[in-house]
């Protein structure tokens, strides 16, 4: 293999800084991006939550659907209800997902915020 003696021999573009970051969904600069500001879920403002096991390996997870908040009303929701239940969570695609079962807690969370929240699924 030859070795390339200059800068000018190493063809294509390998990394630019002259754009700076863009929101995957938008593409717009990150900082005229307008994604978190609109709601991530169009829904009737119903707060789903149900218990899941599949393609989980088993365990059981506990998904809230149909918020009608933004992005970062979403994030912090998440946060705070993963600190009332004691256990992890994460938010994929406008759902939030709490590890274990815990249906019954999270839906007295929820009423007691204010939003009106019942049980789908068995």
């Amino acid at each position: 293999m030859k070795k390339a003696s200059s800068f000018a021999a190493l063809s294509g573009l390998v990394y630019s800084t002259d754009s700076g970051r863009h929101c995957p969904e938008c593409e717009q600069p990150q900082t005229a991006c307008i994604c978190a500001e609109q709601p991530v879920n169009t829904g009737d403002g119903v707060a789903r939550v149900r218990r899941e096991s599949k393609g989980r390996g088993g365990k059981t997870v506990t998904t809230i659907q149909g918020l009608c908040l933004t992005l970062d009303e979403l994030k912090k929701l998440t946060a705070e209800l993963k600190k009332r239940c004691g256990c992890g969570g994460s938010l994929k695609e406008g759902v939030i997902e709490i590890q274990g079962d815990k249906l019954d807690v999270l839906l007295d969370e929820l009423r007691k915020r204010g939003f009106t929240a019942k049980q789908a699924g068995g």
